[in-house]
């Protein structure tokens, strides 16, 4: 194998490492934004427990 060729191949897979890394940073910022958010959904429903303590205490079931 020449050396520009195994010069495009090393370039190449710097690319590849690169646009891997920066796809798991974004993948890591949506996942801390999605737990973020769960958990902002999960402190309003502790609210609306906390003033009406009676809701979702029944199951209505028909089979």
């Amino acid at each position: 194998m020449d050396i520009a060729k195994l010069s495009m191949n090393m370039a190449q897979t710097n690319l590849l490492n690169d646009v891997g890394t920066t796809m798991l940073a974004k993948s890591l910022d949506m996942a801390e934004s999605l737990g973020a958010s769960v958990t902002e959904i999960l402190d309003s429903a502790a609210l609306e427990r906390s003033v009406n303590p009676d809701i979702g205490g029944n199951i209505d079931i028909r089979v």
